[in-house]
């Protein structure tokens, strides 16, 4: 591990004006520190943000603002959470172990890295780690790779539960850039597609601190599930992931969410599926047939065909979950 130095920040201020292109900020460190070990990430200095940024939860008429060094854990356990975005906990809980939710941040969990096996191994090449070298992946071991929005360049897929119940939310990050600037950037915006430059996961720029994520307050409470599908029950990572949630007139979808993890490079909201839904009755009917519409145009690569029939089950499967008013997580 290359050496580096380390420094507590007291506040924003203070991390920002300690921030460069060779500092790295860290919190829970759940995902930087492997980076390090692998001589992924090699920064000269590590700035501790636990003490700069927010861990309140805050509760408004119009929304929840979680903040940035809120961990992990207490998403599952915060009653403003639980009350209106229940979502958020039951995917937080679908991810990672007990040890690991205890430390990671709300933050750090929207920065993690992609988990896959060519951007680990640095001997092989990857365009997220090393851009120009080529993705490894494209037509090699892709069996956990992305279905949709992937390119040449790249077709990891982000890790994270809680960002997938976040898109799905329509939430908001809130940063704040080293000349005081506020930032807000729409939570659909936030992660991005390969393009042409897979080495960049999100938009946030780059001596940009983010403060806080807000949730709109939204009629979610009652109809919402979460679905993971992984290789082992224990903690693992989505092979595909769900995220539903309905706001029901009796049988009938006023309004749908859908987004779903494991199938790209970020958190990937099915719109032509939740447009389909508005005004249909809530039926296994219903269902079969948009998780057909979320489905039908998918190109697959050479090992992950199998993923379709398993994502089709988790999109129907979640949405007759959704029905149940869940009253607890």
């Amino acid at each position: 591990m290359k050496p580096y130095t380390f420094e507590k920040a007291a506040n924003t201020d203070a991390a920002l004006r300690s921030k460069n292109e060779k500092a790295q900020f860290i919190a829970g460190g759940t995902n930087l520190v492997d980076l390090l070990k692998k001589n992924i990430a090699q920064p000269d200095s590590l700035i501790d943000i636990t003490s700069a940024v927010s861990s309140e939860i805050v509760l408004s008429k119009k929304n929840i603002s979680i903040g940035g060094m809120v961990r992990n854990t207490v998403l599952t356990t915060d009653k403003n959470i639980l009350q209106n975005v229940p979502l958020i906990a039951k995917a937080v809980l679908a991810g990672a172990s007990p040890q690991i939710r205890n430390i990671a941040s709300t933050a750090g969990n929207l920065l993690q890295r992609t988990r896959c096996v060519y951007f680990y191994d640095i001997t092989m090449p990857c365009n997220k780690r090393n851009p120009g070298s080529g993705c490894s992946a494209l037509k090699g071991e892709n069996s956990m790779s992305a279905l949709v929005g992937y390119n040449e360049q790249c077709v990891a897929v982000h890790p994270s539960d809680l960002c997938v119940a976040l898109a799905a939310l329509d939430a908001e990050v809130f940063a704040t850039s080293e000349n005081k600037k506020k930032i807000k950037i729409p939570f659909k915006d936030f992660h991005k597609l390969p393009e042409n430059t897979p080495s960049l996961d999100n938009t946030l720029p780059q001596n940009a601190l983010i403060t806080h994520i807000e949730i709109p307050i939204e009629p979610f409470s009652k109809n919402f599930a979460y679905v993971k599908l992984r290789e082992r029950t224990s903690y693992a990572f989505a092979l595909v992931s769900v995220a539903s949630a309905l706001h029901l007139e009796g049988d009938k979808i006023i309004e749908a969410r859908l987004a779903s993890g494991g199938v790209a490079h970020k958190p990937w909201r099915w719109y032509e599926a939740e447009n389909y839904l508005k005004g249909k009755k809530a039926s296994a009917e219903t269902f079969a047939k948009v998780a057909s519409i979320a489905t039908e145009n998918i190109k697959t690569l050479s090992k992950n065909g199998y993923k379709i029939p398993m994502l089709k089950g988790a999109i129907e499967t979640a949405l007759q979950n959704s029905l149940k008013s869940i009253k607890s997580i």
